[in-house]
């Protein structure tokens, strides 16, 4: 094999996806996928890969540092592309602390790894993947940029700004070879149905409320997981030690809006009255801390490899309903 990669959290969402593309466009590539399989990853996700002979699975946890170390020593790894991580902020205003374990120490453990395994080798990589949740909220206009500064506002943010600066600082102060991207909401099929897009398609297929929080107002930009995937492969293989870079979909949509059309396109799918989906929805109390607008500028990530996550969107001009398999 020419390279040797560890993915970690590659059966969960974002992950299988991304394990998929990389076992099947790198025949040469042994991709390596460490996942805990916490409620969020499902070897599923892999079922149609996982006899490849570029790929292997391994089950562990990120932030039992021994286990982490053990793997580090069998393989010689050329990068590592970290995704497992908690990421839903319901979740993290419920219990904050599996988020500071798993996103902080979990990252700090990897970069431990990376850093005393890779002493005075040349080649690496450690490639950390956050979110746009990191920014803090934006107003009516405006984008996020690389530069944006950072004002996470819930736990779940504040724990992945942590992990992001940790990335950075173990680059500037060891010089080990990073890069981070931020990106937007993703969406796609495998998605654990307590985001907002699976959630709303299961309810709607079972007649159940469909719950929106406040004014249903709140923007979010969508990003279609296998442009995300594609996007992270550009990084990989084109981006900068050291550099940061926005990954959007250029997909700015309302929550009330996007639930609206779900309920739209779900009423034709399932032979439904027009309108019949739509008085499903309930709006909830708002949660604390609650984000009003996400919007990523991703031209930095088109100007270094020449391909920006929205153009690989293959003219899709919003999220549809087809999702779950």
């Amino acid at each position: 094999m020419s390279k040797t990669i560890l993915i970690t959290g590659g059966a969960g969402f974002i992950g299988s996806h991304l394990v998929r593309r990389l076992v099947n466009r790198y025949p040469d590539y042994l991709i390596v996928n460490f996942d805990k399989l916490t409620y969020a990853g499902n070897l599923e996700n892999l079922r149609d890969i996982e006899q490849s002979s570029n790929y292997r699975f391994v089950k562990g946890d990120i932030t039992d540092y021994e286990q982490v170390a053990v793997i580090f020593r069998e393989m010689d790894f050329d990068g590592v592309i970290h995704l497992a991580a908690e990421s839903h902020v319901d979740r993290s205003i419920e219990n904050p602390m599996s988020f500071i374990e798993t996103n902080i120490i979990g990252t700090v453990n990897l970069l431990n790894a990376a850093r005393f395994y890779w002493e005075n080798k040349a080649g690496k990589l450690f490639y950390h993947i956050s979110t746009d949740e990191v920014y803090g909220s934006l107003g009516d206009t405006g984008f996020f940029t690389e530069k944006t500064a950072y004002d996470p506002r819930s736990p779940y943010s504040a724990s992945k700004a942590s992990s992001d600066h940790l990335v950075r600082a173990y680059h500037h102060t060891y010089g080990l070879p990073t890069v981070v991207s931020n990106c937007s909401n993703n969406y796609g099929p495998y998605q654990f149905p307590e985001k907002l897009i699976p959630l709303m398609i299961n309810n709607i297929i079972h007649n159940k409320p469909l719950p929106v929080y406040g004014d249903g107002l709140f923007t979010r930009d969508w990003l279609w997981v296998g442009d995300h995937a594609e996007a992270i492969d550009l990084i990989f293989h084109k981006g900068v030690a050291g550099e940061t870079y926005n990954i959007g979909g250029n997909n700015e949509w309302k929550n009330i809006d996007l639930v609206h059309q779900l309920c739209d396109i779900m009423d034709e799918q399932l032979g439904r009255p027009a309108g019949a989906s739509r008085r499903l929805i309930t709006f909830v109390k708002d949660r604390p801390g609650h984000d009003r607008r996400y919007a990523i500028d991703a031209s930095k990530l088109k100007k270094r490899t020449g391909v920006a996550a929205s153009d690989t969107g293959r003219g899709r001009p919003a999220p549809h309903c087809s999702l779950v398999p």
